[in-house]
């Protein structure tokens, strides 16, 4: 059922934050048309599929794996690392499915992560003062006053690249690349040399020799499509809405709205007001979304939050993605749990151990600790098993290139590492390395959350 007073337009007269100045208004428009009659990137029943998906990460049937880069990149757009960044996720999705024993819906934050949320309008290096950098959708990265203008045709670039972006993904998921039996040619070159190599590698054997009993059995790639094809779907943050607005279409089967830029988009903790543009645009459309709940989520207004984003209260629609920082989840999230539950809000709760966990580095870089990282997501466990909720999801910004961005993991990178191969546009990024020393460790955590859940259940049956 489409949202009630609601239309693609609607969010044009609601108050809106995160919003570049454009300096012709008519461009802007114009662009806006243009992709208005582009073909859609996605389609309404792959986002219906994710739905459901999503539906049994709520129930505690699957866990959700949501990764990519920070901003894509116009310059650094190419195969080898969009393979690269798909192909750590598969391994990550392996690991966890392996060790913890549950489906993995597989999300990446590409194909349409161009544009960025700032802290301040504007970026101040000594005497010059310039609009910061949005994100390539929008403007340039160079500190210069003629990059940082506002460009609606960036709009047409961020276009074709998801769209070749996607085209790409479908061919790795679909025609073979994905196909378990591929699991030992899956390793990085460099992540061969690192400390996690051994433990894929003895992984990658056990999942060849349970695959050699299974064919004995009789249960071949060729007679079981999931063995050698993936579902895997894509998302950004929803924070353009002109450009949102210009990708939306009717589905044709169900007379709903869908946002064919993506399978699911979410509102960040910037965005995230009650009636603002942001919240308004993205209740209406069918797609799967998520919300970013920071420490100054207030659980009352959280709820309301939820019945408008999700009247129906209808699983795997909804999910809610923490972003505490290292030193405030337990001050904070309880209280949010014990709130949804109580008022019997069905949420996929995910862990976004990135953006509260950033620090300037002794040498000026922007950085994010390995164990800061990791100590959230521990604390996010936690907080689940004691309150008797699902953990359901892990939301991370991450890479397939050998980048030092963040400090510490079994690489052991250090401050003085960060400048050897410093990329990313924006935010740090774990590499492949760190991201799959990540999964061996949450692979663990859902093990002895599936082990809680069990003894609690055990114990309400006694």
């Amino acid at each position: 059922m489409s949202a009630r007073n609601w239309s693609p337009e609607s969010w044009r007269g609601k108050p809106i934050r995160q919003v570049p100045d454009y300096p012709d208004a008519a461009a802007l428009a114009a662009v806006e048309a243009k992709l208005a009659q582009f073909p859609p990137l996605v389609f309404a029943g792959e986002a219906r599929n994710l739905t459901t998906a999503l539906g049994n990460v709520a129930e505690g049937r699957a866990f959700l794996l949501q990764g990519g880069d920070c901003a894509e990149s116009f310059a650094e757009f190419n195969a080898n690392k969009i393979r690269d960044t798909f192909r750590v996720i598969l391994q990550m999705a392996v690991v966890l499915t392996f060790g913890a024993a549950l489906p993995v819906v597989k999300v990446g934050r590409m194909a349409g992560q161009f544009a960025k949320p700032r802290s301040s309008d504007t970026e101040k290096r000594g005497d010059v003062e310039l609009p910061s950098y949005r994100g390539d959708i929008v403007n340039g990265m160079d500190f210069t006053s003629e990059a940082r203008v506002p460009d609606p045709n960036r709009q047409l670039e961020a276009y074709s690249q998801a769209a070749a972006s996607l085209n790409l993904v479908r061919a790795f998921a679909h025609g073979g690349y994905a196909d378990l039996h591929r699991v030992h040619g899956w390793n990085l070159g460099f992540v061969a040399k690192s400390p996690e190599a051994e433990r894929w590698q003895d992984l990658a054997a056990r999942i060849t020799e349970c695959l050699s009993f299974m064919e004995a059995c009789g249960i071949t790639p060729e007679k079981t499509n999931e063995l050698r094809t993936v579902d895997f779907y894509t998302s950004h943050e929803a924070l353009l809405l002109g450009y949102e607005q210009a990708m939306t279409r009717v589905d044709s089967t169900s007379g709903e709205w869908v946002d064919t830029s993506a399978h699911m988009l979410w509102i960040g903790d910037r965005t995230r007001q009650l009636d603002g543009a942001h919240v308004e645009f993205l209740r209406g459309v069918l797609n799967p979304i998520g919300l970013k709940c920071g420490p100054t989520t207030d659980p009352d207004e959280l709820i309301r939050l939820i019945d408008v984003l999700n009247p129906q209260n209808r699983p795997g629609r909804l999910t809610l993605i923490t972003r505490m920082g290292h030193e405030k989840v337990h001050k904070h999230l309880p209280a949010l749990l014990r709130k949804v539950k109580q008022e019997g809000r069905a949420v996929v709760w995910s862990c976004d151990p990135m953006h509260g966990n950033t620090l300037t580095s002794t040498s000026g870089y922007k950085t994010r600790p390995f164990d800061r990282i990791l100590s959230e997501v521990r604390q996010f466990f936690e907080v689940h098993i004691a309150e008797g909720t699902n953990a359901g999801g892990i939301h991370l910004e991450l890479t397939g290139q050998d980048v030092t961005e963040c400090m510490g993991g079994a690489q052991a990178i250090g401050d003085d590492d960060l400048s050897s191969r410093y990329h990313t546009h924006c935010d740090p990024r774990l590499n492949a390395s760190q991201a799959l020393e990540l999964a061996f460790l949450i692979a663990e955590m859902l093990k002895v959350e599936r082990s809680n859940r069990g003894l609690q259940l055990h114990a309400a049956q006694a």
